[in-house]
């Protein structure tokens, strides 16, 4: 299964985004596709602030039409929510530990291990402070989309 990450949902969303066209064409693929997705809950409600945030995007997302982008992607039928399992927290305090986790990290440790205890195979991210999580393949599918 693979993971979407804020960034890629963020750049598939805001067509002003450079990134926009490859990161809505892989968003739809997955959305569009038999083989099962999912989306960690921390990224819907990163989207959801970084969209509507008026010091980020000049005009924001309204909040109403954020949310029907959300309400979309959870539309499609092979879509899962990765949320917090009773061992999370034993991977999230491991990930942390062994990445270094500070600030700022502690949500990227978060989605990480959201991903490793739902079995996700691979991180769809443009984000690359995931590569110090052991165990979780990530990848940019942007790079080569553009």
């Amino acid at each position: 299964m693979i993971a979407v990450d804020t960034n890629i949902l963020v750049y598939a969303h805001r067509a002003d985004s450079p990134w926009h066209t490859p990161a809505a064409r892989v968003v739809a693929s997955l959305a569009n596709g038999a083989a099962p997705w999912a989306i960690p809950w921390p990224c819907v409600h990163e989207f959801l602030a970084v969209v509507t945030h008026p010091r980020i995007f000049a005009p924001p997302t309204p909040l109403a039409r954020a949310c029907d982008q959300v309400d979309a992607w959870f539309e499609s039928p092979t879509v899962t929510l990765l949320g917090e399992s009773p061992s999370y927290w034993d991977t999230f305090r491991a990930l942390a530990l062994s990445g270094k986790v500070a600030g700022p990290m502690v949500h990227d440790g978060r989605v990480a291990a959201l991903c490793l205890n739902h079995g996700v195979a691979e991180l769809w991210s443009a984000d690359r402070d995931f590569g110090r999580f052991a165990g979780l393949a990530t990848r940019n599918p942007l790079v080569d989309s553009r």
